[in-house]
């Protein structure tokens, strides 16, 4: 059935929230435990549909996977991969499984991996994974669907890719681990996530450096030099700015804890210059107040280090009832202004012209019918709904579901007051049941 949540604005939020494990990180690391023929364990893994997604693939490959609820930790058995090919019906469901694709011609030399799915935020081609693998020695043919990739022998190359994608980097990593000789990737992704594969990579044997530059060197290793490991993920950066912004927008008060404050340095600053006091409480915590009106900004996303596109849509919402225009340009991803028309329900002034928005801040939102089209468009309608007037309703978040863990419990904990509901009947779901049940995990 068709779950929705409600929400009932206006509400000062206050209190301590937890910060999961990055979904974004965590993938990936799922897809590098298939490099190591035993059994890996990863811990500060999230209740996520994502999460569901990427374990079915993974053992569709023949890998064999446990996930203990209590200590949110995640074993992967990869002794015997039985196939090497990833279904369509499971890619086209999520873009970041596509990443199996380097990890199985690393290890096999072989893979058939359906062409990636997701969110509908514009056009995200696959053609830099493709040639990074194809540098690398292996021939690919595109059928019915599918990426078919085979090599005899994998060969270190050096790699440019043109924009730093976050995926074909990932790809390239995984592939040429166990290539002969060196890879370098040049105009690398830079995020967070990158580095945190290559951490868990080096811990399994490999030697990768220079993760979090613009330049990733790969020496390649043998197969009996990579070991199962056990290794906790990051927190999620994304996650961690939707409560910032949460807490700014009802000009509350609150601790975010398990949080690497450095991953949101530009994110924080923007905050900052709105209006809101963000102080460092330890190195994994800090605190976050807003005593006085937002004021407007203007934002250019970027790849990292630069302004997150994942949290271009939380800014948004906070500028709705900002002081004066802000400016937003969205460079990434063309089609990631999807929130405009559910905040204009709500009374937001916003004038959109292509990949620039205009918002005009109003004295205040009031609550309204909403609809998520994305994962992090529905998070800024959740933004939006807790600093509006009245009651706001948002269908659709099985999108919401496949980034945010325990959303609206967490929201609870700090005084928002937000229930989720069964949409032929208005039956609440009972409190603290979460997004998944103990059979998807």
């Amino acid at each position: 059935m068709t779950q929705k949540i409600r929400i009932a604005g206006g509400k000062q939020l206050k209190g301590e929230v937890s910060v999961s494990g990055a979904k974004n990180a965590v993938l990936k690391l799922m897809a590098a435990a298939l490099l190591a023929k035993g059994e890996s364990k990863i811990y500060n893994v999230p209740e996520l549909t994502d999460v569901v997604i990427m374990l079915n693939v993974i053992e569709q490959l023949g890998a064999k996977t446990s996930y203990n609820k209590k200590e949110k930790s995640l074993t992967i058995d990869a002794s015997d991969l039985t196939s090497v090919k990833a279904s369509y019906e499971l890619v086209s469901r999520m873009r970041a499984s596509f990443v199996v694709l380097g990890a199985l011609v690393g290890r096999c030399r072989e893979a058939i991996v359906a062409l990636p799915g997701g969110c509908a935020i514009g056009e995200r081609k696959v053609d830099f994974h493709i040639k990074g693998l194809e540098a690398l020695g292996t021939s690919i043919k595109i059928e019915n669907g599918y990426v078919h990739a085979k090599a005899k022998k994998l060969t270190g190359s050096d790699i440019y890719l043109d924009i730093p994608s976050v995926g074909a980097t990932e790809n390239i990593m995984l592939a040429s681990v166990l290539a002969e000789g060196s890879t370098r990737i040049q105009n690398a992704a830079q995020e967070p996530e990158i580095v945190d594969l290559a951490n868990f990579l080096n811990a399994m044997g490999a030697d990768i450096i220079g993760a979090g530059t613009s330049e990733i060197v790969i020496n390649g290793v043998k197969q009996e030099d990579i070991r199962p490991i056990e290794y906790t993920t990051i927190p999620d950066r994304i996650e961690a700015g939707t409560y910032m912004a949460a807490f700014v927008a009802t000009r509350g008060k609150g601790i975010i804890r398990n949080i690497f404050p450095n991953h949101l340095t530009f994110y924080t600053s923007k905050l900052s210059k709105m209006g809101a006091d963000i102080k460092l409480i330890d190195p994994t915590s800090i605190e976050v107040s807003c005593k006085r009106k937002l004021e407007a900004i203007n934002i250019i996303t970027q790849p990292y280090p630069g302004f997150p596109t994942d949290l271009q849509s939380m800014a948004m919402a906070l500028a709705t009832t900002a002081e004066g225009v802000s400016i937003i340009t969205e460079s990434l991803y063309e089609n990631r202004f999807m929130q405009v028309p559910e905040l204009r329900k709500m009374g937001a002034d916003i004038h959109q012209e292509r990949n620039h928005a205009l918002v005009k801040g109003v004295k205040n939102l009031t609550g309204a019918n909403l609809r998520a089209s994305d994962l992090r468009a529905g998070a800024s309608l959740i933004i939006a709904a807790l600093m509006a007037n009245g009651i706001s309703t948002i269908d659709n978040i099985y999108h919401i579901d496949r980034g945010y863990e325990l959303i609206e419990d967490k929201f609870r904990m700090i005084g928002a007051d937000v229930v989720r509901y069964e949409e032929d009947d208005s039956t609440i779901i009972s409190q603290g049941k979460g997004n998944l049940s103990e059979s998807q995990l």
